[in-house]
This record gives structure tokens, sequence and C-alpha cells, in this order.
């Protein structure tokens, strides 16, 4: 399968190189088109098998996969530089564009008809870890499954209906950046508790990473996960007790709600 990205950004880069190092897709079958040369140039050294080119139409002809990956306002006129050259009826077209409905992508290709997947995934993608979210449009059972299970390979990935885009876009494409947040928090934390900075990052890495995949291979709620370590009158109810005094819950909920 020959798969066409255009617009080689943090998204669809991260992307590209997922598929290729998680051997998804080879090299060879990559084509990856921006307008800056310089993005062009990493790609290439990430694995000189990749094809790169400045033109969009080159890259759209004759991919089995075309997959947009543009700046939401973008979109309106990548699609019309290769409007004539998409077959959806045939050609896989995935647009990675936070906000962009099927309703105006139908317009944009002027084909109320298109067959068309919108995706949101995480730029986890890239170490094959993300959250990807994936909405259908037009399409059979067996498309939208090899969709998915492209997305899938690379993390998690989950089918939806599109209105639920715009929240699943906060809890995990926003969300990831929210992780990182508390990550350098508690790293500051950490060093103000005499820890060095390199240290504290290691520890505060590892125990998120502990506590994930505790969760994922219990399939506990937290909270019943979090019981198991809060002795009665010990230090760690202590502590969760003082964040939520902080407004840490209602931190989090209202970041979520707000980038919706």
């Amino acid at each position: 399968m020959e798969i066409s990205f255009i617009g080689c950004g943090n998204m669809g880069g991260a992307t590209a190189r997922g598929l290729i190092a998680n051997k998804v897709v080879a090299a060879g079958d990559v084509c990856c088109c921006d307008h800056n040369q310089t993005k062009l140039d990493a790609l290439k050294a990430f694995d000189g098998g990749i094809h790169t080119t400045l033109s969009s139409r080159e890259a759209a002809g004759g991919a089995d996969m075309i997959v947009l990956s543009v700046k939401p306002w973008c979109v309106e006129k990548s699609l019309a530089e290769i409007r004539d050259l998409i077959h959806t009826d045939r050609q896989d077209l995935v647009v990675i564009a936070a906000g962009v409905t099927f309703e105006m992508l139908k317009g944009y290709l002027q084909d109320p008809n298109a067959t068309l997947f919108s995706v949101i995934p995480n730029t986890a993608i890239e170490v094959g870890s993300s959250m990807t979210f994936v909405a259908a449009c037009n399409s059979t059972p067996q498309r939208t499954a090899r969709i998915v299970e492209m997305f899938d390979s690379l993390g998690k990935a989950l089918l939806i209906p599109e209105e639920k885009m715009a929240a699943g876009t906060a809890l995990a494409s926003c969300g990831i950046a929210y992780a990182m947040r508390y990550v350098r928090a508690a790293m500051e934390g950490g060093i103000e508790l005499g820890f060095k900075a390199d240290d504290a990052r290691d520890i505060v890495l590892n125990t998120v990473k502990g506590a994930t995949d505790l969760l994922l291979a219990s399939g506990e709620h937290p909270e019943d996960a979090i019981d198991k370590v809060t002795t009665p009158g010990g230090i760690t109810i202590k502590g969760l007790n003082e964040m939520e005094k902080e407004g840490f819950s209602h931190a989090v909920i209202a970041g979520l709600k707000a980038s919706k």
C-alpha cells in the first residue's frame, strides 16, 4: 500500500515516522510532501527510502491512501490543489485537522458522496503509543476497519462518531500536553524535595508509567487503585487532600472543557 502524506509538520511527520518505525509500511511505500524543504530533509534523514516532494499533486497521484495533515485553515486550499486527482471510491482520504467536519470536506471536494476518514492522533504516535480517534463517512465496514487497524498498530485507536471528535481531541490530543504539564510540575516538586533535575525527571516519568501500566493491566477504576496506597492517617491521603484543596481535579476538568 502506497501512502502519501501531504503536510509533514509535527503530526504528519510523526505519523509517517511511526508507521515506518513500527513496520506498518515500508519507507519505500511512503511519499511525504511539504512546502518546507527542511522538514522533508529531516524525514529523509530518518529513512532514506522515503520519497519526498514539494508538489502535492505528485504526492496525491497514484497513492492508495492520502493523509492530509495541515493546519485546519489550510485544508480547503490543499484539497483544491489536488481535488481532481482524488478518487475516494478507491483511495482512502485521511484528514488530520481538528475542527474540520465531513460536511466541510465534502464541500471542498465538491463531492457529497466522498468516502472520508477524520483521524486525530497525538504526538506519541511517533513512538507507537498514541491514543487515536477515527471517524468515518460514507465508508464500508471493511475500509473503516482497515483504517482503525492501521492506527491501532501505533498505540490505541478508537472508532467514534464525528460529533465526539472535539471531546476526544481535548481528552487525548490536548490531553498529552496536560499530562506533560503534570510531569513538569512533579519534577519541580521533586527538585524542591532535594533531587537533582535529571533524577526527578526519571522518578516522575517512571512513576507515571507505572501508574498507567497498573491501570491498563488491572482494569481498575483509578480511585480503587488509589485506595490501596492511602493508609488511614498516612502521608498519601494528606498529599491528595492538599492537592484537592488547591483545586487539582477541578483544574483538570476545567482545562479539558475549555479545550473542546
